[in-house]
């Protein structure tokens, strides 16, 4: 990406897509940053083990 280019995107009005941490979401908000709020989290509550059992069941 050029320096140029680079400098035009910072001055254009921010748009994002928050996955995960609400409190990131409600930062951008009272910023008043347009933001879409995606609720996700780890499969299995983040549990590598359990997450391959799951993993087994669905095949």
């Amino acid at each position: 990406m050029t320096k140029d280019l680079t400098q035009d995107l910072l001055h254009e009005p921010l748009s994002v897509i928050n996955i995960g941490l609400e409190g990131f979401c409600a930062e951008l908000k009272a910023q008043r940053v347009e933001v879409i709020q995606v609720n996700w989290a780890p499969p299995a509550g983040g549990d590598p083990r359990l997450a391959d059992l799951l993993a087994k069941l669905g095949s």
